[in-house]
């Protein structure tokens, strides 16, 4: 028999495991790293440092950040596929033409992150090792629902610094390997979480990928077919929002893009990644020269 531990697949089956963690008697529930490092070193978690206008917290001039943007997701015949630029903008200044911002949170998920960079990252590196701490203490995989309801709440534990301005918006998707098929979850910035289907974009360039979503997508899409759409919609917002970056020739930075299916996640790779978008760059010269 499946060892679901004492709180169950969903992560929820006991008292406290979304707030603090803790049951009546003080004991901590083992299974959950971020709510012993909440009761231990609240200090160290991403939200638990001194927010923006308290005693000793940064002045105006020293709180700028960079802040990360567009990412996409689309369910395929296979599993579910994420993709990401690589620019990371503070104001009008381009900080990074580097930065990853899909990571995989475990085996059979990925996590996509927009807004304050730096913020953003510590949750997914706090995520990965929960899931990871999870698996270790209960001797299981928690299961995709649960997986969603804890990013949730982490992201309800960021809420005084979204206020202040510095918001940490995820993308989650996994393979449900109790149903053999790929799911989307976005959240607002009280944690709120919803299930969305065939697709979804968030960040500054969403409303542009989008729209390449809404005519490119179709069901049953092979990962070839769904990696080339991800491509499409990521130029169609590089084409219209500043803070996301398109696929660079000149420095060969091509997007991140992962798919999540039944043997688990993988990224594509560089070279496969640059003939797609280089395709795609032909392809709209074409177009352009023929216009």
């Amino acid at each position: 028999m499946e060892h679901i531990g004492r709180y169950g697949r969903d992560g929820y089956g006991g008292a406290g495991y979304g707030e603090a963690g803790y049951d009546a008697a003080g004991a901590g529930t083992g299974s959950s790293f971020s709510a012993w490092l909440q009761a231990e070193h609240p200090d160290l978690l991403p939200f638990g440092r001194t927010p923006l206008g308290a005693p000793g917290s940064p002045v105006a001039g020293e709180s700028l950040a960079p802040h990360g943007t567009t990412i996409v997701a689309m369910t395929y015949g296979g599993g579910v596929l994420m993709a990401g630029d690589r620019r990371a903008t503070m104001g009008n200044v381009i900080a990074s033409r580097h930065i990853e911002k899909v990571h995989p949170a475990d085996s059979y998920s990925v996590l996509g992150v927009a807004g304050t960079a730096g913020i953003a990252l510590d949750v997914m590196r706090l995520f990965q090792v929960e899931l990871e701490h999870y698996e270790k203490i209960e001797g299981t995989l928690l299961s995709l629902e649960g997986k969603a309801n804890r990013l949730g709440a982490m992201v309800r534990d960021n809420l005084p610094r979204a206020v202040q301005g510095l918001a940490v918006l995820p993308l989650f998707a996994g393979y449900d390997t109790t149903r053999a098929v790929g799911r989307i979850f976005s959240y607002d910035v009280t944690g709120g979480r919803y299930e969305e289907i065939e697709h979804h974009t968030v960040g500054s360039g969403s409303a542009f990928a989008r729209g390449a979503l809404k005519k490119l997508w179709r069901p049953h899409l092979t990962e070839e077919e769904a990696v080339r759409v991800a491509v499409e919609a990521l130029f169609d917002a590089a084409d219209d929002d500043s803070a996301t970056g398109g696929p660079d020739a000149i420095r060969r930075l091509w997007p991140v893009i992962m798919t999540v299916g039944s043997a688990g996640h993988r990224r594509i790779p560089e070279h496969e990644l640059a003939e797609v978008c280089e395709s795609v760059l032909e392809g709209r010269s074409s177009a352009g020269r023929e216009a």
